[in-house]
């Protein structure tokens, strides 16, 4: 498995980086489709975050934590990515030969406005066709509380989302 380690406001030493490397490669025991993972390690105050990507075929395994000790960061991060990939591998392996999404987080927008909130982060990815049910997991897979989708059965946009009761919303456009 090929690790991309990145620190924001933190230097990444050999050791750190060879730390996530041992940590991630428990999840190949899991899943041997695992061919690469993007780590942003952050550092704000006392708070040390860990942000894991893992794309596999079409799907992308997402975990963040953050506590007082970037190891403790890694470990729980790891675990997390660990439930995902149990609760969903049954889902996984039948969706594994579908197309690759792809996910790129937008650049920063650097300029300050003067007044009111603004866009301060933009995504662009992919959306390959899929069922509300492949929505919903894929949601849950990255930990969000909504999803934007391309309904495979309307061939339109649409929208899933987490509600309060812990089911589930579905948004479709009306023309």
């Amino acid at each position: 498995m090929k690790v991309q380690v990145r620190g924001r406001n933190v230097e990444v030493t050999n050791a750190l980086k060879e730390y996530v490397e041992k940590r991630l490669g428990k999840l190949e025991k899991y899943l041997d489709l695992i061919e690469e993972a993007q780590v942003t390690l952050t550092v704000e105050k006392d708070s040390h975050r860990v942000e894991v990507t893992i794309p596999i075929n079409g799907i992308i395994l997402r975990g963040e934590e953050s506590t007082g000790d970037m190891y403790a960061s890694i470990d729980l991060v790891v675990e997390k990515l660990e439930k995902q990939i149990e609760r969903y591998k049954g889902k996984l392996f039948r969706r594994l030969g579908r197309q690759n999404l792809e996910v790129k987080a937008g650049d920063n927008n650097k300029k300050e406005e003067e007044e009111g909130p603004r866009v301060v982060r933009t995504k662009r990815f992919a959306m390959k066709p899929m069922s509300v049910d492949e929505a919903v997991m894929q949601m849950n897979l990255l930990g969000h509380s909504f999803f934007v989708f391309s309904n495979a059965d309307t061939e339109k946009v649409n929208v899933v989302y987490r509600r309060r009761d812990g089911n589930y919303g579905l948004i479709e456009p009306e023309f």
